[in-house]
């Protein structure tokens, strides 16, 4: 099983970026899709989750309105669009996969897969 995140990269405040998170090994649309960030010297924070075929998502006051997460089960990859960005959303990002739908308490959940992480820079 593999999960494995890419599309991060060095922005400016107010752009746009996509991250994805590709999955092989596993029958995708089984697992709920999360996405998390760690900044340094802070813990890991919840950025979002979709559920099993994309009809409900979740998202922290921190980013709602501003990232979307999103699936494709055919390419067995989810994505996170991230619209104007912020210094302080300077972070690696991870996605993570579990089978059960978690509302609420992310960031104390256990997930059965996570990726390698992608690096996030947004200057000011």
């Amino acid at each position: 099983v593999q999960l494995q995140a890419y599309g991060g990269g060095l922005v400016q405040a107010g752009d746009s970026l996509r991250l994805s998170c590709a999955a092989s090994g596993v029958t995708f649309s089984d697992y709920v899709m999360h996405w998390f960030r760690q900044a340094p010297g802070k813990e890991r924070e919840f950025v979002a989750a979709i559920s099993w075929r994309g009809a409900t998502a979740y998202y922290p006051d921190s980013v709602k309105g501003r990232f979307t997460i999103s699936r494709d089960n055919a390419k067995n990859t989810a994505y996170l669009q991230m619209n104007n960005l912020k210094p302080e959303d300077t972070a690696v990002y991870y996605c993570a996969a579990t089978r059960n739908m978690y509302r609420n308490n992310w960031s104390t959940r256990s997930y059965d897969h996570w990726g390698q992480g992608t690096q996030v820079t947004v200057s000011s």
